[in-house]
């Protein structure tokens, strides 16, 4: 990444297209002013065989060049050749272009046809920037997320780019409307575009924000390298896998979730079948687990309520669900579980374990009515542990556990706990552990395989056999839930 960083130190110093580093609206010099003169030479090529066709062939040309937007490799390809050639044909082959683009013809394609400056960091044209999961691009001003910081470019995207970049995007999307102030779009490749524009924002400062799944195919010991994890877990974890438990995992956004899911599901057995919903086309599963048979399906809302009786009647050995946000996802997730359904794995925005069941009720209360108190116990009953993941104050490209919360429902005094196994001291950089484990979840670990004296000897090596009463908490949103909303 030095490398990426120093090579933007370098380009703030010369002018890049539509402006400046020094500040938007600044002359383009020579270099610049030839590279616009290439692209008008490619496009006025272009519009010329536009010219010169008919009907039929100008409706294929418009689907091809839509296509080519969205990043479908065969167009895109088709492209940047017919592009090669006119650049060739002209002797301009030579020109100059932008340094974030690998060459002239891809350079020239982004001008045209993509997302100009910030091809190089879409498509991993710049290998630096491949671990960048997000940026942001703010009337001219562009950002990449790089090493837990966003950091401002040296390119500039002028108002008659950025204009015409929101009408190529919109291409993909016919249902949206131009004037609309809020859209949310997908690329070819997985890559999120969310677009406030118009009234929603300030004159001259809409905003695109452009996210990138970086797919993280870690070990656990490798997270345990990065210290997002204690490599005294290991086992612990590879116990409670085993075990079966459904889990939980909470953090703000990019505190590390779906990694930790990745590789929790990447140890499970791979016979078993599986079934993974999505809000977003964020994992690949059959990339990560090529052999399993998991189905993949993206929803959420009304269409995740209109596929949930069907749903619930498959044969799958677990569910997946990732990015839980909205009643729909969360009383699915409660439906299949109380089917006894073993081992399956949750994403949630939350920061806080413990208000993760409350949330999930209030959520399904609120859409569906019923008992609030009803639905937390639900969430109590089925739902074993909660990994909590923060980013690193200090660093936020770091991720860290930091708490594991185990969920449990007694219904002789009708009561839930939650008790923390483990917690991350901040001041001394270590995790702290618990030897507990709750009699209801004994009793269950004993029912489904007969490791809870596996996970009771390693939890007792962990914590030197202390047990902490005060990490076991009854919340107090129970005994607020008791009447029916």
């Amino acid at each position: 990444m030095e490398e990426y960083l120093s090579k933007v130190e370098s380009d703030r110093e010369r002018k890049a297209p539509g402006g400046s580093a020094a500040g938007a609206g600044a002359a383009p010099g020579e270099n610049e002013r030839q590279f616009e003169y290439v692209c008008r030479l490619v496009k006025e090529a272009f519009d010329s065989e536009w010219d010169d066709t008919d009907d039929d062939v100008k409706r294929k040309r418009l689907e091809r060049e839509k296509r080519a937007i969205i990043g479908e490799e065969e167009e895109t390809s088709f492209y940047k050749e017919k592009i090669r050639a006119v650049l060739l044909e002209n002797k301009v082959a030579d020109a100059w272009y932008p340094s974030w683009f690998p060459n002239l013809p891809e350079a020239v394609f982004a001008e045209l046809y993509g997302l100009s400056g910030l091809a190089g960091w879409a498509y991993d044209m710049d290998k630096s920037l491949e671990n960048s999961s997000s940026a942001k691009l703010i009337g001219d001003r562009l950002y990449y997320f790089i090493d837990g910081k966003c950091r401002l470019q040296p390119q500039r995207i002028d108002r008659k780019r950025r204009d015409q970049l929101k009408r190529a995007l919109l291409l993909s999307t016919p249902a949206e409307r131009l004037e609309y102030g809020f859209h949310e779009i997908y690329l070819h490749n997985g890559i999120r575009i969310t677009i406030y524009s118009g009234h929603r924002t300030k004159e001259d400062q809409e905003i695109m924000v452009f996210r990138k799944y970086v797919l993280e195919n870690y070990t656990f010991e490798e997270l345990a390298e990065k210290e997002t994890i204690p490599e005294e877990a290991i086992p612990l974890f590879l116990a409670m896998i085993e075990a079966g438990f459904n889990v939980l995992i909470s953090g703000q956004v990019r505190s590390g979730k779906t990694t930790f899911l990745r590789v929790w599901q990447s140890h499970e057995n791979p016979e078993l079948e599986g079934l993974a919903i999505a809000t977003d086309p964020e994992t690949p599963w059959h990339e990560i687990m090529p052999d399993a048979p998991i189905m993949q399906l993206i929803a959420d809302g009304d269409e995740l309520k209109e596929m949930s009786k069907a749903l619930l009647r498959g044969d799958n050995d677990y569910v997946i669900l990732e990015e839980m946000r909205d009643a729909a996802a969360f009383s699915l997730a409660l439906d299949i579980t109380s089917t006894g359904t073993m081992r399956s794995k949750v994403t949630v925005h939350d920061n806080s374990g413990i208000n993760v069941p409350y949330k999930m009720a209030s959520k399904i209360v609120d859409a569906y009515g019923g008992s609030l108190r009803e639905h937390i116990a639900q969430v109590y009953k089925n739902f074993d542990y909660i990994f909590e993941f923060c980013q690193n104050p200090e660093n936020r490209a770091k991720k860290i556990l930091k708490g594991i919360l185990e969920l449990a429902y007694d219904p002789v005094p009708d009561e839930i706990r939650a008790t923390y196994i483990c917690r991350f001291d901040f001041e001394r950089g270590t995790w702290k552990w618990n030897c507990h484990m709750d009699k209801t979840k004994r009793e269950k670990t004993a029912e489904i395989s007969g490791s809870a004296e596996t996970m009771m000897k390693i939890l007792s090596e962990l914590s030197s056999g202390e047990t902490i009463s005060e990490w076991t908490v009854k919340p107090s949103y129970y005994s607020r839930g008791g009447e029916a909303r």
